[in-house]
């Protein structure tokens, strides 16, 4: 089939194109006009400065308060060990027996050579008292008086001479028997049964106080100073006194039930390891901690005032620091560098960068750029309502 056109349709043919032309170019335009972007979904949490407890963390070391060396103080034969090796022993409780027997025969010559000189001083005693009357009737003379006097005068001193010894024979009778001066654990035995005790061969063994134990742990310089900068920055506030808790974290992660004191701090600097040494007491009434034990030890009482808290997981790091995303007043994504102090529990401090009321994205943001619109959840109604539906089932 042909059609043909007549003179009278000649003008159809351009409008037909311009009508093509200025669709065509409609739909060109249509493709190029700008897209909406639609908003990411985030949830944010709203920054509230508050006084947030700072508890710090060091690995201790235990001591023993009170660690007594045992130590003969006689020369002479160890006879026998008394107690049980590693075990509890109280203050008075005999720990060795040494040979008694050659102390015993020094008290009874001492004890014999008193009584000749307290006989002796009785007999100058009495020449004295009969010789006094007989030089006042000049019927002796001066000198006897003296004589007499100073014999009775050398008698006293020898029984005062043979006290002494006694107490000193005494004495080391009684050191004979060796006994703990404190309460405490007791350590293995350093010689044997038989052995022979002089000044060069003492050591016996150790006793080792268990309540209180000290803890023992360090302070570097770089920290301490940080700590005094942060305090007078007022960033950081510490207990009147510096009268912090100490606490004490056993090896499982619990807690030891008694808390303790800071007693000591050492004020020189050990320049071998770049620390101050802290000293902590803590009760140990049932034995559990005992000497040269490795614990975490919990330092409570300090404070940081008007702190600024986000977790972890909304600081991200770039070349250039960390930084958190924020929501602006037109809700949308605004990238803010902040400086991050140190971790409490699954927040991170922020020193600089935040104030209250800044609205930061903790979930959604690796969809993020800067002026992405966001769709907002509040962390705290997503909080309230999880645990509402807890509660329900």
């Amino acid at each position: 089939m042909r059609f043909r056109f007549t003179g009278t349709h000649t003008g159809v043919i351009p409008s037909l194109l311009l009508f093509s032309v200025t669709a065509l170019l409609a739909a060109c335009g249509a493709s190029e006009a700008p897209k909406s972007v639609p908003p990411v979904a985030v949830t944010v949490q709203e920054v509230v400065p508050e006084d947030v407890p700072v508890t710090t963390i060091f690995i201790a070391q235990t001591q023993s308060s009170q660690a007594v060396n045992i130590q003969a103080r006689v020369s002479g034969f160890l006879e026998k060990r008394v107690y049980t090796e590693g075990s509890t022993v109280k203050a008075g409780q005999v720990l060795f027996e040494m040979d008694k027997k050659p102390f015993q025969a020094q008290v009874d010559g001492a004890a014999a050579a008193l009584e000749r000189n307290e006989a002796a001083l009785e007999v100058a005693r009495a020449n004295l008292a009969r010789t006094k009357p007989l030089v006042e009737l000049n019927a002796l003379s001066q000198r006897d008086l003296d004589d007499a006097r100073g014999q009775f005068e050398k008698a006293g001193a020898d029984v005062a001479q043979s006290k002494a010894q006694l107490e000193t024979a005494q004495l080391n009778l009684s050191y004979a028997t060796i006994t703990s001066p404190v309460d405490g654990v007791s350590s293995f035995s350093v010689v044997a049964d038989g052995t022979y005790l002089d000044a060069q061969n003492a050591q016996l063994t150790t006793v080792s106080v268990l309540s209180p134990i000290w803890i023992n742990f360090s302070l570097s310089e770089n920290d301490m100073e940080r700590m005094r900068k942060e305090e007078k920055e007022g960033r950081l506030k510490t207990p009147d006194d510096d009268k912090f808790i100490v606490e004490v974290e056993m090896v499982d992660g619990s807690l030891f039930p008694q808390k303790g004191k800071i007693d000591f701090a050492d004020p020189s600097y050990n320049p071998e390891t770049g620390t101050f040494l802290i000293r902590a007491v803590v009760d140990n009434p049932d034995g559990v901690l005992r000497p040269n034990q490795y614990v975490r030890t919990r330092l409570v009482g300090a404070t940081r005032p008007d702190a600024i808290l986000v977790p972890q997981r909304a600081v991200q790091q770039s070349a250039q620091g960390h930084f958190v995303w924020i929501v602006n007043e037109a809700d949308e994504a605004e990238m803010r560098p902040v400086v991050v102090g140190n971790w409490h529990g699954d927040d991170w401090f922020i020193s600089e960068g935040l104030a209250g009321g800044d609205r930061v994205v903790i979930d959604g943001a690796l969809r993020l750029g800067p002026g992405t619109p966001v769709m907002v959840t509040d962390a705290a109604v997503d909080k309230a309502a999880a645990s509402t539906s807890t509660a329900s089932k």
